[in-house]
């Protein structure tokens, strides 16, 4: 069994109305509302995740992502949540339990699928994702551009329209025909982690089109990664670290916990073991 972890940014469970652009849109995937029973395609278990951790004020990127890749509680760790990119302390967290470099210390296959554009290379970015430091971690290479044109990796737009549009010669790409990469490069894994950061920057545009089209686009690939995966042999997780795009009266992140799906033959014992954030990393680890 191998384990494809697909993480997006700032995705909660909202309320249905005019404020949240998934009620209405075609998204199949992430049609999840609060007080509401809901059938995930692809016989998907849902598991409703806490995202406070116990730590008071709206949670946030770097400690919510920190505690996806670790298993850590961080914003416990540090007293608060903690917005942007992890910091000094965060790094170490990050550095010591990379569910990554746990999983490569045991010989087994890790991939980060995402490709970096080329200036991180050029020049790497003072401050950097919670993931970038936990591939580090684990010592694994970095995907490039010419992974993309090679189809050994998936941007974190996958439809390529960011880098294309800051100049980087490639073509568009499908979210079907990403899908199926991704599901390919998973499949050849025993552990592959993904994220996409898209739905965050919708949802702090206030931007309702934007953000309708981009939870769209994303339904679309989601759906063909779980088409073109073998479900009875992987099992594809998918979650958020905090709650953002379903309230498009706000600028800020939300207070609303968030969607952790779980697909494959051991859904379902696995979704009973997550109940925070907290609970991703070990149950992942206690798998593989």
């Amino acid at each position: 069994m191998s384990i494809l972890l697909i993480f997006i940014d700032g995705v909660g469970i909202g309320t249905r109305g005019n404020h949240n652009p998934i009620d209405g849109s075609s998204a199949q995937i992430i049609q999840v509302f609060q007080n509401e029973e809901f059938r995930i395609p692809f016989d998907g278990v849902l598991a409703v995740t806490d995202a406070h951790l116990g730590v008071d004020g709206k949670p946030q990127s770097a400690t919510g992502q920190t505690t996806i890749l670790t298993g850590i509680n961080a914003p416990a760790f540090l007293g608060q949540h903690l917005s942007g990119f992890p910091g000094g302390s965060l790094r170490s967290v990050i550095q010591e339990h990379s569910i990554m470099k746990e999983l490569k210390n045991r010989g087994r296959r890790v991939v980060f699928a995402n490709a970096y554009a080329p200036r991180f290379f050029e020049k790497r970015p003072r401050f950097v994702s919670a993931s970038t430091i936990a591939n580090e971690a684990a010592e694994m290479p970095f995907r490039s551009v010419e992974d993309l044109k090679t189809e050994r990796a998936v941007y974190h737009d996958f439809t390529h329209s960011v880098l294309k549009g800051s100049g980087v010669p490639i073509h568009y790409r499908s979210p079907e025909d990403a899908g199926k990469i991704l599901a390919r490069i998973a499949s050849e894994s025993d552990f592959c982690f993904y994220e996409y950061f898209m739905t965050d920057f919708a949802g702090h545009s206030r931007d309702f089109d934007f953000a309708r089209s981009t939870i769209e686009v994303l339904d679309q690939f989601l759906l063909s990664v779980l088409a073109q995966i073998d479900l009875s042999k992987h099992v594809v997780i998918l979650t958020s670290d905090h709650g953002n795009i379903e309230d498009m009266t706000t600028k800020s992140h939300t207070d609303n916990k968030v969607a952790t799906m779980v697909w494959g033959s051991r859904a379902a014992e696995m979704a009973s073991k997550i109940r925070s954030l907290c609970d991703i990393a070990p149950t992942i680890l206690a798998e593989l």
